[in-house]
């Protein structure tokens, strides 16, 4: 067998479903963790450490029968905000999108100030995200400022 022919061979063919690839190694089990993976029952392929020209290395989600809506994508743009959803219909990659970050997070992420109001009455948490490179969010209530590495995803 060809080197190219077993490097293909490496995840199985998705024929419908989500593949969410270029996940950052480092955060391929927190994106998992974020999508509840562990709940489903769907078909769910994991690899890590896969070599990749753009990145080095990375890591790549294969979900079958599974297609996420806006507010899962916002999870995983919280993480991993340059990794791609690719969309497999009958085998074939029918949409291909980079995760990108909205402008406004609505009801994922848990404000980090015990003081705020979202965290002492029944409301839904909202942050302005205010750098999309470095994932740095502000709370629209107490308008604390908070950073990639300290975001709490609900």
């Amino acid at each position: 067998m060809s080197a190219q022919k077993k490097r293909e061979l490496q995840v199985a063919a998705l024929e419908n479903g989500t593949a969410i690839d270029h996940i950052p190694p480092q955060h391929l089990f927190k994106v998992a963790s974020l999508l509840c993976l562990e709940k489903l029952s769907n078909t769910i392929t994991i690899g890590n450490n896969f070599r990749s020209n753009k990145m080095g290395s990375k890591g790549v989600i294969k979900i079958a029968d599974k297609f996420f809506k806006e507010n899962e994508i916002n999870r995983i743009a919280l993480i991993t905000p340059n990794a791609i959803l690719n969309v497999i219909r009958d085998f074939e990659v029918v949409e291909k999108k980079a995760i990108t970050l909205p402008d406004e997070v609505i009801e994922v992420v848990k404000c980090n100030n015990p003081k705020c109001i979202t965290n002492n009455e029944p409301m839904p948490t909202r942050f302005a995200v205010i750098d999309k490179e470095s994932v740095t969010i502000k709370c629209h209530y107490c308008e604390r400022k908070i950073n990639k590495e300290d975001i709490v995803v609900k």
